[in-house]
């Protein structure tokens, strides 16, 4: 069914979802034509095309209410790629500071003025979830971190945060289309089901290490069934030096993967001789954990909830000139708000 641009209530009132439709998520068409939008911009353009005023040349400015990594500009400029419009803004990964103004928009209001809530949407999560991302690198302190955490989202919008996070400066995701969408490949070995459905983890490794193709890392699970430091050295005389890692995920009813738990891990590689074999922690991980667990000896790191918990970044689109005289609401300052970072886009 084709949907029509959302420009009037009239078409509004005639969008009907199918009801064999398979899922409650916007199609990318949906979003382009505005039937994600909050309805009082369709209402703004009734008004204002009823005063023959649609076409009133202005420039809007959206600035943050608090410091972020900036992420989204490439889905506004597929957004507004067509429209009679010149856009500015920072760069994907861009660092900004709360109340800079990040993006401005000067054009004909009809031309965008429908899609301010699809606009702020495309920026306001995945610039929360890459500052969050960034957060868990500097703790990291140069060790690789990986996001895990599609399975806390809407699979529509897991593939937008796991590239969030890569622009955030992870260094892989496990979300296929999250990883494929960043430019990478995705990133992961087996779960636990598959120790289960087994019974033992050392047989896993070993047919992993048999069917895996040969650039696939090897890094195990050890926490399934026995101790973990005792099944990290069953794993590892297993594979020898086949063995590129372990990967502890100590469920917090176990007390969860603890600062303790890894150094021993690591003393007891570094005794037996396996120097090369490297601890990756995962579970409940935040910024300050990375740091303990760094400090202790893990040398990777897989983050989930930390990221996708991220608030949004609050954001708000402002019309700063009309017909070229500057305006703003009470509380703004009236015309331009000069930002030397901002690139034009569009």
């Amino acid at each position: 069914m084709t949907v029509q641009k959302m420009t009037s209530l009239e078409r509004v009132r005639n969008l009907k979802p199918a009801p064999d439709r398979l899922f409650h998520s916007a199609t990318h068409e949906e979003i382009l034509t505005g039937a994600t939008t909050d309805i009082y911009f369709v209402r703004s353009y009734e008004l204002l095309r009823h005063m023959g005023l649609g076409g009133t040349p202005v420039i809007a400015e959206i600035f943050a209410r608090r410091d972020g990594v900036f992420v989204g500009i490439d889905d506004v400029k597929q957004l507004l790629k067509d429209k009679n419009i010149e856009l500015y803004s920072l760069d994907e990964g861009e660092e900004f500071k709360r109340r800079e103004v990040i993006m401005r928009i000067e054009g004909p209001y009809d031309e965008f003025g429908l899609y301010e809530t699809v606009i702020l949407g495309f920026m306001a999560s995945p610039s929360g979830w890459a500052t969050a991302a960034r957060q868990c690198k500097q703790a990291a302190d140069g060790a690789p971190i990986y996001c895990f955490g599609a399975r806390h989202l809407h699979p529509a919008v897991a593939p937008v945060m796991e590239r969030a996070a890569i622009i955030g400066g992870f260094d892989g995701a496990s979300c296929i289309l999250g990883a494929k969408l960043a430019g990478s490949e995705p990133v992961g070995t087996v779960p636990h089901a598959v120790i289960l459905i087994m019974g033992d983890t050392v047989q896993v490794a070993k047919i992993y290490d048999k069917v895996m193709p040969s650039d696939a890392p090897r890094i195990v699970l050890v926490d399934t069934f026995l101790d973990e430091a005792q099944e990290t050295l069953r794993v590892a005389e297993a594979l020898g030096d086949r063995l590129d890692g372990v990967r502890l995920d100590t469920p917090g009813e176990r007390g969860g993967v603890t600062p303790g738990l890894v150094h021993e891990v690591r003393q007891r590689l570094d005794q037996k001789g396996f120097q090369h074999v490297k601890v990756m922690v995962s579970g409940g991980l935040t910024p300050e954990r990375i740091g303990e667990l760094k400090a202790a000896g893990a040398a990777a790191f897989g983050v989930g909830s930390f990221v996708t918990a991220a608030p949004p970044i609050d954001m708000t689109m402002d019309l700063k000139v009309v017909n070229g005289v500057p305006v703003a609401k009470r509380g703004r300052i009236p015309g331009i708000t000069n930002n030397p970072k901002l690139k034009r886009q569009l």
